[in-house]
């Protein structure tokens, strides 16, 4: 296990530090790039939009995307990643899942068959209050591929603000599975705030459970993990 912790008294400088180290991966040669959604990469996007890299010689593979949801929809996650990201920023070639496909286990596939096909150079990755990263949701097998999933509460209460109402947020999701992510050469986890710190916690002190998505990254050979959570607090 390789994992490198920082923590920072403010947003502001842990989003610098972010965009320096895909800067940093860039400079290196990385192309092919997972990407993540919600509101913990914001500020990250809104830097990388003002910053001078370029991803056009890049691919892209988001981690998931909601089922049922039209790509124009203002909801989904590729609408969210062109306002966010691609707009400004292209890349040679992005892809999502393709939340409207008519057979999901096909749709899984296909999806997986690409991730395989371009090794991952690098993963952003936020974590869910309940250790969710991307939609692997506590229970989800170590070993998972892409796969359709059912959302838990606690994930479609946390979402439930971008939505008009929480009967109004999907039900399932598209993801990369827990090994489709680490797969990923470098992985950069970003948690932000205080809810996050008792999934958080058992990631850093090396705990190895399914009921906590998350710490499978204790197997990962290179993760970087930037928190504003300091160290002892409650």
């Amino acid at each position: 296990m390789t994992m490198q912790i920082e923590r920072f008294e403010s947003k502001e400088v842990l989003y610098t530090r972010a965009l320096e180290i895909i800067k940093q991966v860039k400079a290196q040669g990385a192309t092919t790039f997972g990407l993540a959604t919600g509101g913990t990469m914001e500020p990250l996007y809104e830097k990388l939009r003002q910053s001078d890299i370029d991803f056009s010689d890049a691919i892209s593979f988001n981690l998931d995307e909601y089922v049922g949801l039209d790509v124009q929809h203002d909801q989904s996650y590729n609408y969210y990643m062109h306002k966010q990201l691609f707009d400004c920023k292209p890349f040679k070639m992005s892809y999502l899942p393709n939340g409207l496909a008519e057979n999901a286990e096909a749709e899984a596939n296909r999806y997986e068959q690409l991730l395989q096909q371009h090794e991952l150079d690098f993963q952003l990755l936020g974590i869910g209050v309940n250790g969710h990263i991307a939609f692997n949701e506590p229970g989800t097998s170590f070993a998972s591929e892409t796969h359709l999933v059912d959302l838990q509460p606690s994930t479609l209460e946390a979402n439930a603000r971008f939505f008009d109402s929480i009967e109004d947020v999907p039900k399932q999701a598209y993801t990369m599975g827990i090994q489709s992510i680490l797969r990923a050469k470098v992985i950069l986890l970003i948690a932000t705030g205080e809810k996050k710190r008792a999934v958080l916690e058992q990631v850093i002190a090396g705990e190895y459970t399914e009921n906590n998505p998350a710490t499978a990254l204790v197997k990962h050979n290179n993760v970087i993990i930037l928190t504003d959570l300091q160290e002892g607090e409650n």
